[in-house]
């Protein structure tokens, strides 16, 4: 079922978990993410990094099939969108959202741009995600990461100026593989989720750790983003096979297996995994409705 990321954030958000949002470039592994979805009836989000395809609109109206024949929740949140242009774009091909990345402009500027987009995403039902902060990259020193942490009352200003449903946030994580385990402010993730309470984003989730991942999504974090580490233990699991003539056929079989693997541990350690089914009334497919938890609450679709 495809779904606005809002939907699936919020009732995240009331219900102190977060829903996993891999990074996808091709159906395979789009195919597998949603795979992995159902198989842990979790909802899950397709983060898309614009320059994965040379035609955004095509990729995106695809995964909105994909999706629509899911029978769990899914969103398809563009990634990192840099520029007008790009979120446009997102928007054009169908995207349930689109994150505003201008966390590399003075605070005003951010505003400003993000500010925009918002107006016209939401006009049209589109969910938009902010940054405030700046989450880095694994291969700076650590060392400069504290200087762009996110801050707890000019936060409160930004998503009040702006609108944002969501907001990524820099408390230790970047984004790439680390050479160790991240050291998580916990006490400003905190701070963070008492002083905003809207839904909160991890970046840069590949590598910090299965605690670390947990105890920040019972701390407030509501989606965690994650590419390397999927990737990494997807080529691992295709190393570790005896490739012969006769199998390699089997190649896709066993990139989804490897990068199910791993996504499907980390749907239970966010807490996501169990949390949404589809039921068919009696209209038969296409009435069906999506129930989160209990059956309680009913979230809009696209």
């Amino acid at each position: 079922m495809l779904m606005s990321m809002k939907a699936l954030l919020d009732h995240a958000n009331a219900n102190n978990y977060a829903v996993m949002a891999p990074n996808v470039f091709y159906e395979l592994d789009a195919r597998a993410c949603i795979k992995a979805a159902e198989e842990m009836r979790a909802p899950v989000i397709l983060d898309v990094d614009f320059d994965s395809s040379p035609d955004v609109v095509v990729q995106g109206w695809y995964y909105r099939k994909l999706a629509e024949m899911s029978s769990v929740p899914v969103a398809i949140n563009q990634d990192h969108g840099a520029d007008f242009t790009h979120s446009i774009a997102a928007i054009r091909g169908g995207y349930t959202s689109i994150m505003v990345d201008r966390s590399f402009l003075p605070y005003e500027e951010n505003v400003a741009q993000v500010k925009e987009l918002v107006r016209i995403a939401h006009a049209v039902g589109v969910t938009v995600e902010a940054e405030l902060g700046h989450v880095g990259s694994a291969a700076d020193d650590p060392a400069d990461w504290k200087k762009s942490f996110t801050k707890p009352e000019e936060a409160k200003r930004f998503v009040e100026e702006t609108g944002v449903d969501c907001l990524a946030v820099a408390i230790g994580t970047a984004h790439g593989l680390y050479k160790g385990t991240p050291t998580l402010d916990f006490d400003l993730l905190k701070e963070l989720k008492e002083t905003l309470k809207i839904p909160l984003v991890l970046h840069g989730g590949s590598g910090t750790g299965d605690e670390n991942i947990r105890k920040a999504c019972t701390m407030g974090i509501n989606k965690v983003n994650v590419c390397s580490e999927l990737l990494q233990h997807t080529y691992m699991k295709l190393q570790s096979i005896d490739w012969k003539n006769d199998n390699l056929e089997l190649l896709p079989h066993h990139f989804e297996e490897g990068f199910t693997e791993r996504l499907k541990e980390l749907m239970v350690i966010s807490g996501s995994a169990g949390k949404a089914w589809v039921e068919a009334d009696s209209t038969g497919l296409l009435g069906r409705k999506v129930v989160f938890g209990e059956g309680k609450d009913i979230p809009h679709f696209i």
